[in-house]
């Protein structure tokens, strides 16, 4: 494999991405913020969280929240089912009770370079759904790229809910 490098002053834009497939579309994140793929199994239950909250893993002595994507962003019912993966995800937000959360996929994630002349941020239909930072094209295939600080912020507030005083 011959690999062109950059001649000297200039840049390499691409990047190393990975495609994750979800019920109705992609998630494209950076390779570096993806710790692990591993086989979904049944997690241990929160009470009283969102629909979007499946519950918790175990995972390197870790208690992992895994979310359903499409349902946080309202594109999609999601439910796992034979061969259902999760995508453990670093969290890069600051928050000392959140290390990591894991994605449901539908399969396994595609590594890819990104090329910032392949990518395209797209307009879409509106306004971007929850959870969503971007809507993009990249290589004319349709993508989102989630707004990770808010996922962990949503993920936190349903983990552990701010009591309201009585009244």
């Amino acid at each position: 494999m011959n690999r062109q490098t950059p001649a000297a002053g200039q840049v390499d834009n691409d990047l190393r991405g990975v495609l994750i497939t979800i019920a109705g579309g992609r998630l494209l994140l950076p390779n570096a913020s993806m710790a692990e793929i591993i086989s979904f199994s049944d997690p241990e239950v929160v009470a009283n969280a969102p629909a979007w909250l499946l519950g918790r893993l175990r995972w390197r002595g870790w208690r992992v929240p895994v979310i359903a994507f499409a349902r946080l962003a309202g594109i999609a019912e999601e439910r796992s089912q034979l061969g259902s993966k999760v995508v453990v995800i670093k969290a890069l937000g600051g928050n000392q009770r959140l290390s990591f959360f894991a994605v449901l996929t539908q399969g396994f994630p595609r590594l890819i370079n990104v090329s910032r002349d392949r990518l395209v941020i797209s307009e879409g239909d509106g306004a971007v759904p929850l959870g969503v930072k971007a809507r993009v094209l990249l290589n004319d295939d349709a993508a989102l790229i989630p707004d990770l600080t808010m996922i962990e912020l949503l993920i936190d507030e349903a983990l552990h809910p701010v009591e309201m005083p009585a009244a």
